[in-house]
């Protein structure tokens, strides 16, 4: 059964900044200030996942059409594995096609095998290298995605590695 979508609220703050602080190491991991700033951006988007009544993970995105950055995507760990991020990903990118994104880019550390899998297998390519990006000592890669137009019907066509998430349902920093 596919997660619960739903527009953040700012009750759900407290629960986003624990779930950031888990996800990623100190010094990566959002301050409460930076969470707020980005969530406070008119350009910002934020859709929470829900599981067993619990926030599960979310995704923060900010777009200045035809640019779309994911700020971060994360999952609670007892989540992982089971579509969230996916989902999250999924309608999100179809959320900014909408809104005329049609390059939506990242942040990763390079080292995270993971991570930079699964933003590859949702159609995301390494740009670039960014040399000492987190803490002034970590690489992180610059990936990038190529967003197609909405459908004449008005809905999104996302690129099918997009589509196909949708249908099988984190990341930022890490």
């Amino acid at each position: 059964m596919p997660p619960l979508l739903r527009s953040y609220d700012p009750r759900d703050f407290a629960a986003l900044y624990r779930l950031d602080q888990a996800c990623y190491p100190p010094g990566i991991a959002y301050s409460k200030t930076t969470l707020r700033y980005f969530l406070s951006l008119r350009s910002a988007e934020c859709l929470v996942a829900l599981e067993e009544e619990k926030i599960a993970g979310f995704v923060l995105t900010e777009e200045n059409a035809p640019l779309a950055h994911v700020i971060t995507l994360d999952v609670a760990e007892k989540f992982r594995r089971r579509g969230i991020g996916s989902a999250l990903l999924a309608e999100s990118e179809r959320n900014l096609a909408l809104r005329g994104a049609r390059h939506v880019l990242l942040e990763t550390a390079a080292d995270n095998e993971a991570g930079v899998a699964f933003w590859k297998q949702h159609g995301y390519v390494v740009a670039a290298t960014l040399k000492r990006y987190y803490l002034g000592r970590l690489d992180a890669y610059e990936m990038r995605k190529i967003m197609a137009a909405p459908g004449r019907s008005g809905t999104a066509e996302v690129s099918k590695s997009s589509a196909s998430a949708e249908n099988k349902g984190r990341e930022r920093k890490n």
